[in-house]
């Protein structure tokens, strides 16, 4: 059984401009986690890139473990709607809590800056996750990376209406 990260070890960080190349490759490891095979990844490079221009015009925060990169989310937020653009863990911190302390901090950051709703397009193995997070799904979403494929589009409410 997996240990839950302390409180205290794991910090959430803004991202550097230096940490993206590394970022994004952590993105692709933990896609890859899903048993995708190295085709698919490499169809995925592009859209799981975190680029200068998402630092510069959106939120990317790393779980830090000491230098160590275990997680990381790019939040974009757009007048009272939030899109959750990537959650990604490194494979060895999946199941410690590492996912659920990022979404926490972009929930409460959402609301902070006056989000109602926080949508998220979902690799389906990652689908039970954001449902315990709250989320349901409302549609399906064209995949950026594969032609055809079709991904969860989940929704989460965060006022109370």
């Amino acid at each position: 059984m997996s240990a839950i990260v302390p409180e205290t070890k794991l910090k959430i960080r803004p991202a550097h401009l230096y940490e993206l190349p590394a970022l994004s490759d952590l993105c692709l490891r933990s896609k890859a986690y899903w048993k995708y095979d190295r085709a698919f990844i490499e169809a995925c490079r592009e859209e799981l890139t975190i680029t200068p221009e998402n630092l510069n015009d959106d939120y990317i925060m790393v779980a830090d473990d000491d230098g160590k990169h275990a997680g990381v989310i790019h939040l974009v937020l757009e007048g009272t709607t939030a899109e959750l653009e990537k959650l990604f863990i490194d494979p060895n911190w999946i199941g410690k809590g590492v996912g659920r302390k990022l979404f926490q901090w972009a929930v409460e950051t959402a609301r902070a800056k006056g989000a109602t709703l926080m949508n998220v397009v979902a690799d389906p193995g990652a689908v039970p996750f954001y449902e315990k997070m709250g989320f349901k799904q409302f549609a399906t979403f064209p995949s950026g990376s594969i032609p055809g494929r079709e991904l969860p589009h989940m929704r989460l409410r965060l006022s109370a209406e």
